[in-house]
């Protein structure tokens, strides 16, 4: 009997510290996963790791050092950059469309380019003023043969815009990850700037100054020296912070400008053309577009009026990003002109 009360005891114990492992076991299972949830959950600005911390204006709604592959997932969820994301990835396949769409209808032909053909194919991007002067710059300079035009200056424009976009919206998608990521995914997101700056003036001054190699190829230098001059300064580690924020916007708005010289010199030499005018008034339209997008971004308007109220849609980011995508466009639309117009031209 006592061996037999001694063995049930024994197991008794046994089954207990069983009973006991197995409930430390589940708890720590169950743990673990609450632990991954709590990573994962939304946070608000006072939470944030300083390298994530850039408008406080923004107060909740924050993805902070998630795993990567829930930070890419993260583009299909709903935060405060859900709609940065998205402004600029939506802007990308517009601009992939776009040049799917100029590479059908402009082929690698000479100034036999049928002009006309444009007028009836591309009516949903030119008006009908545009579409006049196309009709009669064809029918005026239809005896102008064998003059090639170059047309890499308007695919490396929307190149460029592809990849400011792209990277833009990767940025505002992966910068939450790490520290390390944030530094990289900035870096690219300061190139794209660049890159759209610097290749929107490519159509303008090649087309503009085709027949004059000297200017043409000067301008090309000097606005091609500011862009890079830009990214390299913008590698400086000190720029990640938000108080340099008006510094970036400044400098990227002088790289911009440094393009106003060649637009006062093609009107000065071709004022008289109807092509001149029409070219520099999308460009006003452009410019327009975009320092009220700087402006509004550097002002971090409407947020700064109502922190907090603005954190999912309505920040001044996102409105930036739509003014970014319409400038874009707008070149785009001039970039037509300048090409339609030296097809018919020539030299």
């Amino acid at each position: 009997m006592c061996l037999e009360a001694t063995t049930m005891a024994a197991s008794a114990m046994k089954m207990k510290k069983s009973s006991s492992f197995t409930k430390s076991s589940t708890q720590f299972l169950l743990s673990a996963p609450n632990n991954k949830t709590a990573k994962l959950e939304l946070v608000d600005y006072d939470s944030l790791p300083e390298f994530l911390k850039h408008n406080e204006f923004i107060v909740s709604h924050y993805r902070s050092e998630w795993p990567l592959k829930q930070t890419i997932l993260s583009i299909f969820s709903v935060h405060n950059e859900t709609l940065n994301i998205w402004t600029h990835l939506i802007g990308f396949f517009i601009f992939l469309m776009l040049t799917g769409f100029a590479a059908s209808v402009f082929p690698t032909a000479s100034n036999a380019y049928p002009l006309l053909q444009l007028n009836s194919t591309n009516t949903f991007y030119i008006d009908r003023a545009q579409r006049t002067l196309i009709e009669s710059s064809a029918s005026s300079s239809s005896q102008l043969v064998g003059f090639v035009i170059p047309r890499w200056p308007f695919y490396l424009y929307l190149a460029g815009a592809m990849f400011c976009l792209l990277m833009s919206s990767a940025c505002h998608l992966l910068s939450c990850h790490c520290h390390r990521t944030s530094y990289i995914m900035l870096r690219l997101d300061f190139a794209g700037i660049s890159g759209l700056i610097v290749s929107s003036f490519y159509p303008l001054v090649y087309y503009t100054f085709t027949c004059n190699p000297f200017f043409r190829d000067l301008y090309l230098a000097s606005i091609t020296f500011f862009g890079l001059a830009t990214v390299i300064i913008s590698l400086t580690p000190v720029f990640d912070s938000a108080q340099f924020r008006p510094v970036r916007a400044v400098l990227f708005a002088c790289m911009a400008a440094s393009g106003v010289v060649p637009i006062a010199h093609k009107m000065m030499a071709f004022g008289h053309r109807p092509e001149a005018v029409l070219t520099t008034g999308y460009e006003a339209v452009m410019g327009m577009f975009y320092v009220v997008g700087v402006v509004i971004y550097v002002a971090r308007v409407p947020e700064r009026w109502l922190p907090g109220k603005f954190d999912l849609a309505g920040q001044s980011h996102q409105l930036f990003h739509v003014l970014v995508v319409a400038g874009a466009y707008t070149q785009y639309l001039g970039s037509l002109v300048y090409l339609g117009w030296r097809e018919v031209e020539g030299c």
